[in-house]
């Protein structure tokens, strides 16, 4: 696939189909994830793809009511999603089971630099280490016609999902992807803002492009 196509259409999938990733398309997706960058070259980024039915479907059961506890909130305030939205997230949701891998994103928490801790707000620093990775794998996912959705809500449950997939002490859960063969078209090219109000050149504000 050509560059451009594979960026500006690998969106959210909520709808798949039930036929299982063959060994080698799966090899070649997560292969992809090795390429990204991380602070040092530490390569801390780890994937537990999560087949088994019955653990699938724990992590679905754990998965629901966070879900629904976030969408609650979601529509309680301005701006809240498009109604269309939140139904084929809640489709996702309570499907999510059905998902043929769960890919269940871990970090060695000593090999990431949070060179912000020392400031007063959220630490967003680490991630660097950890979500290029992420985003490596939803693209070589998105080049073999692979449907991908990236979730944080079940880090929110990290110590049961340890638990359920035996992770070790000192190794972080960063998220989880549901992948497989989407039931719908891709989009033809996602909805973006325009470049002139995300990009600006030497003082925020002041657009890149006018």
């Amino acid at each position: 696939m050509d560059f451009r196509e594979v960026i500006e259409t690998t969106g959210t999938c909520r709808f798949y189909r039930p036929d299982p990733i063959p060994d080698d398309v799966l090899a070649r997706v997560l292969d992809g994830t090795r390429w990204a960058p991380t602070g040092g070259n530490r390569q801390g980024v780890r994937f537990v793809v999560v087949r088994d039915a019955a653990k699938r479907r724990q992590l679905k059961d754990w998965y629901l009511p966070l879900w629904e506890a976030y969408a609650s909130r979601a529509t309680a305030r301005p701006g809240a999603p498009k109604p269309r939205l939140l139904e084929n997230a809640d489709h996702f949701a309570r499907h999510l089971d059905q998902v043929p891998a769960l890919v269940v994103v871990c970090a060695q928490l000593a090999d990431l630099m949070a060179t912000d801790r020392h400031l007063e707000r959220l630490t967003i620093v680490g991630g660097a280490s950890v979500y290029p990775s992420v985003q490596n794998l939803l693209l070589s996912a998105r080049a073999e016609g692979l449907g991908t959705a990236l979730t944080t809500l079940l880090c929110a449950v990290e110590p049961q999902v340890k638990t359920l997939l035996a992770i070790p002490d000192g190794i972080a859960t960063a998220a989880m992807v549901a992948m497989g063969y989407p039931a719908k078209a891709f989009p033809k090219r996602l909805a973006r803002r325009p470049l002139g109000e995300t990009c600006f050149v030497d003082t925020y504000g002041v657009p890149l492009i006018a």
